[in-house]
């Protein structure tokens, strides 16, 4: 959007350099891409009246022109201009005088003819690309002003870019709106009277699709005359703007585009009928658009506009050539409608083409600025072209401006989100100023109404950032975030699947559907959830648990004779029960082959239960309560190599090997199994600095013969149970079976490390540890001291 200065004061009092403005537009979120001045440098120009014309003597396309340009005397110019005239106002670079491009005015005999400065076109001022003639300037400039005063040339135009949910600013009125909230200054709006019609002439409005097209307007005009020439005022704003002047009847159109923010377009009367169609175009039709040169098929994705016979229009994105205005036009059809952007979306893009008004109506265009729109481009065309103009024929209706649904905004939202607390004198100025209609409620609370001009604002984030841009960015505190957890999310995970990799293992990731008769291998005491439409047979239930992904991903590599697997799995077991779906992430593993890699020096050893236990114990080196492992029964494991896992006496999974049965039904070897929790594994405990003791620890052997049934963890358990401040660790180190023992009976060889923190060990210390071990487990398991 291009933007004159001095267009934008007609609406409110611009004191800023157009460099402080477009900074400040820039942290509003409209960014400025350029500033440029509104003419290139020249100077020496003034207002010129040419008095008379005269023929060269001795040149038939030369005049000699006598120019009053506020000297003494007037000024003796030939020129060449083809459309010079006696009265002509026009551009006149006296002696001295340097035009764009480093070039001076002097003195000149042209063919014989003394020429005292020169008549300049647009061309020559560096306003235009070409020229056919002088520029012909308004009657009621005073001859000998300086040009770039008369004509507003020391103004500046900024260049900004704006994001695709401001197009409330594609129109002066809406950037001024924007500025006068940034500035804290009043808006001159003023109100667009409305034209009183002057003939009975009317044509009939028909839309098909009130979807696409909820409001459509339409006037006549006759006895215009199409030849009238543009404002210099109209043609420079133009200009500026970066569009082209063509004519009067469409220069007016576009000029209340750019003003108001509103596409409008003007149809030949003569070359349209009596009605006016808003419909979807038909299969096979085609419509040569504007200039001739191209000619689109359209579809019923195309929404055009057409008489009783014919495509006139591609709605809201360009006209056809068979109902352009020309030089002959007296009789027009003022078109101004409001088109839903999606009806519009891609539309354009698909014809190859980008106009000014699709560029406006796939943003959204408030539906307001239909009637306002038509009676400034109907008064501007009367009085620029003559004739007089017929009542507007509307179909659909003109909504209120401000959006029914209220927004509650509340003062303690807006200090969370910004970081500070704003006034509410100040909240509700910005909010006026953005043409919000607000309402109080209760204490620190607001109902606010936002305008349909601003499709972008439809919840309280939405408001709040309207009063940080207008408040400014740079003006809210600059406060450093609290710090939150150290450890981020999955940090623990992270760090498993990084140890896990450390120690040989691979992880997969399999499909949580599985086939139900290999669920009911596994886990018989669940019913699994069965899906309604299955990818595949053996795709037909959710996995109440990991390890059949892993046993067949174990299976398809060993059958390509890869036999030495470390695999692991981290995902959802879905187990159904009265609540509903249960979904719990497990971490689940599998181990089999040799537990060390095939050496020179000896025979490797097979993996074993207390590998799988191994693991075990490493990934739970983080949990909150003692880790154990109780002999307990699965139906996937091996009835005497199966253990529950518990932290404390919470259950948290399973460890052992696999079933004989499915390990054949598998094609497998010894496979070891886990399974855990992921949420008791998962995570990183805060380390906590534990001292040192400056004293030696003492270690004490006890062997201790137990029925065979006793596990050798829950000794380890009642001795912790005990809760003996002096002894630091238990270590089960030997298990004897044999010469010695009754039949039934076992040796646990534990070994006891006591130390203090504040002094040296004495026996007494010692023996009333093993004093007090020996007598909880004659109690418990009625254990005795081996000899």
């Amino acid at each position: 959007m291009r933007i004159s200065i001095e267009w934008l004061q007609d609406w409110l009092q611009i004191d800023e350099t157009p460099q402080d403005l477009g900074h400040r537009l820039t942290m509003a979120g409209l960014e400025l891409d350029a500033i440029e001045p509104a003419a290139p440098a020249f100077h020496g120009v003034r207002v010129g009246r040419v008095l008379t014309v005269e023929p060269h003597p001795d040149a038939d396309r030369l005049r000699v022109c006598q120019v009053e340009a506020g000297e003494n005397e007037p000024l003796n110019i030939v020129c060449g201009a083809p459309n010079v005239y006696a009265g002509m106002v026009a551009p006149v670079a006296v002696v001295g005088a340097e035009l764009p491009g480093e070039f001076r005015i002097k003195r000149s005999k042209l063919r014989g003819v003394a020429s005292e400065g020169m008549l300049c076109s647009a061309r020559e001022l560096g306003l235009a690309e070409d020229a056919e003639g002088l520029l012909d300037l308004p009657a009621d400039l005073e001859p000998g002003a300086d040009l770039r005063t008369a004509m507003g040339l020391d103004d500046h135009v900024l260049d900004v870019d704006l994001t695709p949910n401001r197009a409330d600013c594609l129109g002066m009125r809406g950037i001024a709106r924007e500025c006068s909230a940034l500035l804290d200054r009043p808006l001159h709006a003023g109100d667009i009277a409305a034209v009183t019609p002057e003939l009975d002439r009317r044509v009939q409005v028909q839309v098909e699709d009130e979807q696409a097209c909820p409001v459509y307007s339409a006037r006549v005009l006759e006895g215009l005359d199409a030849g009238a020439t543009t404002p210099l005022w109209m043609s420079e704003r133009l200009r500026r703007a970066g569009v082209r002047p063509i004519s009067a009847i469409v220069d007016v159109t576009n000029y209340v585009m750019l003003e108001l923010g509103q596409p409008l377009h003007a149809f030949d009367a003569d070359r349209c009928g009596d009605t006016i169609r808003v419909r979807r175009g038909g299969e096979g039709e085609t419509l040569t658009l504007l200039g001739g040169e191209q000619t689109v098929k359209l579809s019923p994705a195309d929404l055009v506009i057409a008489d009783a016979e014919q495509p006139l229009a591609l709605a809201g994105i360009m006209g056809g050539a068979s109902s352009a205005v020309d030089a002959e036009t007296t009789r027009v059809v003022l078109e101004c409608a409001h088109f839903a952007p999606r009806a519009l979306a891609g539309r354009a893009r698909e014809h190859g083409l980008h106009t000014d008004a699709s560029h406006r109506f796939e943003r959204g265009v408030d539906p307001t600025l239909v009637p306002q729109a038509m009676e400034r481009a109907s008064a501007l065309l009367v009085s620029i072209c003559g004739g007089a103009c017929g009542p507007v024929v509307t179909a659909g209706e003109i909504p209120s401006v401000q959006r029914e649904g209220a927004i509650t905004l509340r003062a303690t939202r807006i200090q969370r989100l910004l970081g500070v607390a704003l006034e509410a004198g100040v909240v509700e100025r910005i909010l006026r100023a953005l043409d919000c209609v607000v309402e109080s409620g209760d204490e620190g609370e607001w109902r606010v109404f936002a305008p349909r001009a601003r499709f972008d604002l439809e919840r309280e984030e939405d408001l709040i950032e309207e009063l940080a841009r207008v408040h400014g960015y740079d003006r809210l505190p600059r406060t450093l975030p609290r710090p939150v957890a150290p450890v981020p999310p999955d940090s623990g995970l992270k760090a498993l699947r990084e140890g896990l990799t450390r120690r040989g293992f691979h992880e997969v990731i399999s499909f949580s559907f599985i086939d139900r008769e290999v669920s009911r291998g596994f886990y018989p005491e669940v019913e699994p959830l069965a899906l309604a439409n299955p990818i595949a047979s053996d795709m037909s239930v959710m996995r109440p648990g990991l390890w059949p992904g892993l046993v067949t991903t174990a299976a398809w590599n060993t059958a390509r004779q890869q036999n030495d697997l470390r695999l692991f799995e981290h995902g959802l077991r879905f187990v159904p029960d009265a609540s509903g779906l249960r979904q719990e992430p497990r971490l689940a593993g599998l181990m089999t082959g040799r537990a060390v890699p095939e050496h020179w020096e000896g025979e490797a050893r097979e993996l074993d239960f207390f590998d799988a236990s191994g693991e075990v114990e490493m990934l739970c080196t983080g949990l909150d309560a003692p880790l154990r492992l109780r002999a307990e029964r699965h139906p996937a494991l091996h009835d005497g190599q199966s253990a529950r896992v518990l932290a404390g006496e919470d259950p948290i999974g399973w460890v052992g090997r696999l079933h004989p049965a499915l390990a054949e039904r598998f094609d497998l070897g010894a496979v070891f199994l886990f399974d855990l929790d992921a949420r008791a594994v998962c995570h990183d405990p805060v380390p906590q600095f534990r001292p040192l003791s400056a004293y030696p620890s003492i270690r004490r052997d006890l062997a201790l013969v137990v029925a065979e049934e006793v596990p050798a963890g829950d000794l380890l358990a009642a001795i912790e149970a005990l809760d003996l401040p002096l002894l630091r660790e238990v270590r089960l180190f030997d298990v004897y079976r044999g010469k010695g023992l009754n039949p039934g009976e076992k040796s646990l060889a534990l070994g006891l490390i006591l130390q203090a923190f504040e002094r040296t060990l004495d026996e007494s210390d010692v023996a009333g540890v093993t004093d007090a071990v020996v007598a909880q487990l004659e109690s418990r398991f009625n254990a005795t001291l081996r000899h």
